[in-house]
């Protein structure tokens, strides 16, 4: 792996609103200069927070998703995306991640036992 890290929309969300588990993403979030961020996350992310929020806490987490590298959906991330037997989005976050070896750091079970991702399964509180 290249020492970069990609946190899925779930992580992100857990982060952002303090949760319980907000400590298993702190340490690839707090270190921005290795964080990739791919836009679809942030659609996620935002959409859903201005679902249940209000726009200043959207606003909050498009300020601290951006302290990474935003990464954009080009051609040859959507051409590698559809070899992925996943939905779309996650197509597409974890193309963004082997493109850029990056670690996928998630509590989505899609991902699980996929290479290069630190999986933290929902039920589970892992150290």
């Amino acid at each position: 792996m290249s020492g970069l890290n990609l946190v899925d929309s779930s992580g992100w969300l857990e982060y952002l609103v303090g949760s319980d588990r907000a400590r298993l993403y702190s340490a690839p979030i707090s270190a921005t200069s290795n964080l990739i961020v791919p836009v679809i996350s942030i659609y996620e992310v935002v959409k859903r927070i201005l679902r249940e929020g209000d726009e200043e806490d959207a606003n909050q987490a498009l300020q601290a998703m951006t302290q990474g590298t935003v990464v954009d959906v080009d051609y040859s991330i959507a051409l590698d995306a559809v070899r992925f037997r996943l939905p779309m989005a996650d197509s597409i976050i974890y193309a963004t991640a082997q493109h850029f070896q990056a670690t996928l750091w998630t509590q989505d079970e899609d991902f699980e036992g996929l290479p290069g991702v630190r999986y933290f399964p929902k039920g589970k509180f892992c150290r």
